[in-house]
């Protein structure tokens, strides 16, 4: 079976580039360095027709997965822009205060984005019961969940990963991410995982008096083709 290569990108170059490189499905985000927010409207409809199925991430803001009525709200609608623009589908997750998932407005969301290919993100990571909260992403509808296992890196939680995938069967897709490049993908392939999740980055230096005025990190990491195509061509 085809491993299929995930890739999360920020920028419409990173965009560009994840296609060129041959990425099988897209992450749009926004704010890469906090863990990804919601990208705005024009980027949602900049990448529609990228020829690629790509996934919006909704995330109103950097943080916890805890969320109040309004930024709620405001994940309704930014579900129903990506529904607008013609996206394949959204990336979502929403916590308890304990970390558990937040079932009740899971629900909510995924009947907002019916019809829609859902991703699980990693608030999967913060769950003091992964097999449980498994078992609850299969009933919610959800066809995959983005994990690394709840460790910073994919890689160094594969015992994790391994017991997941083997739990989830074909119920639900494990997609391991954080860290995962051409270089280490075998591992992951190995335990049967049948997607991957990758930046595909390099560091770069940013513009130095942007940087200097605080408008941005001294460095910053861009989506590369060839790392794209060096992954792709690891696990295919």
């Amino acid at each position: 079976m085809a491993v299929t290569v995930e890739v999360c990108v920020d920028t419409a170059a990173g965009l560009a580039a994840a296609v060129q490189g041959g990425a099988d499905r897209i992450e749009l985000c926004s704010a890469l360095p906090l863990g990804g927010l919601t990208p705005s409207a024009g980027f949602m409809a900049q990448a529609a027709g990228c020829g690629v199925p790509v996934l919006a991430m909704i995330r109103p803001r950097a943080g916890d997965f805890v969320w109040s009525g309004p930024e709620v709200a405001q994940m309704e609608a930014d579900i129903a822009t990506a529904r607008s623009a013609g996206l394949a589908g959204v990336v979502l997750g929403a916590s308890l205060p304990d970390g558990r998932l937040d079932v009740a407005t899971l629900s909510h969301l995924m009947q907002a984005a019916q019809g829609l290919d859902c991703t699980l993100h990693r608030c999967f990571d913060l769950v003091p019961d992964p097999a449980a909260a498994l078992e609850q992403a299969v009933t919610l509808g959800f066809s995959r969940v983005l994990t690394s296992g709840g460790a910073l890196r994919a890689v160094d939680a594969l015992p994790a990963l391994a017991a997941l995938i083997a739990q989830a069967g074909d119920r639900i897709a494990i997609l391991p991410g954080s860290g995962i490049t051409a270089a280490n993908a075998a591992r992951f392939t190995a335990l049967g995982a049948r997607e991957l999740h990758g930046s595909c980055s390099a560091a770069v230096p940013a513009p130095e008096a942007a940087a200097a005025m605080g408008f941005g990190p001294a460095t910053e990491r861009r989506t590369e083709a060839a790392l794209v195509r060096a992954l792709r061509q690891a696990v295919h």
